[in-house]
């Protein structure tokens, strides 16, 4: 076998593994199949909880530096939320803007709060009830990464949604 069909293979085999990566793989949507009083748990999980959000929606949007203008991957993220929100009519959220640590107490608490009425404004948008999310700007002391450098810089610009009541 000489290089050029040896390279075609493997690129040949890449395209195979990508493809197999982008399947669907986490089945039909259950908010718009299946009634919510009915909804299936997880392993560890109730239907409705924290972890399904999580599991089943995400619950963190990432920001770019001194951003608060959502990126494809964060519209995808809360598009998935505003559905399950939907979902669970009962549910009521918090959302959280964070920075990461560079910059004034001020002006990332600011830029948290902006962050977090962001995504906040995009769910309303999307068809959820203004009432059912409250927001609130931690700017940088609630980091998901304590070290200074870029990759955690990245984590730390996040707006996070958090359960924050569940049925009456």
């Amino acid at each position: 076998m000489n290089v050029t069909s040896g390279l075609k293979r493997i690129g040949a085999a890449g395209i195979l593994v990508a493809a197999a990566a982008c399947a669907n793989t986490t089945g039909p949507d259950v908010a718009a199949t299946t009634p919510v009083d009915r909804a299936p748990s997880g392993p560890g999980y109730a239907a409705g909880s924290q972890q399904d959000l999580e599991r089943n929606a995400g619950h963190r949007v990432f920001f770019g530096y001194d951003q608060y203008s959502l990126t494809p991957d964060a519209r995808a993220t809360l598009t998935r939320q505003a559905t399950w929100l939907k979902g669970n009519p009962d549910a009521t959220v918090l959302i959280a803007g964070n920075c990461d640590e560079r910059g004034t107490q001020e002006y990332n608490i600011a830029l948290g709060a902006k962050r977090a009425q962001s995504a906040r404004a995009f769910l309303i948008s999307n068809g959820v009830d203004a009432s059912r999310i409250r927001t609130k700007s931690n700017g940088k002391t609630r980091p998901l990464d304590p070290r200074s450098s870029a990759e955690a810089w990245r984590l730390n610009r996040n707006a996070t949604t958090t359960l924050v009541t569940y049925g009456s």
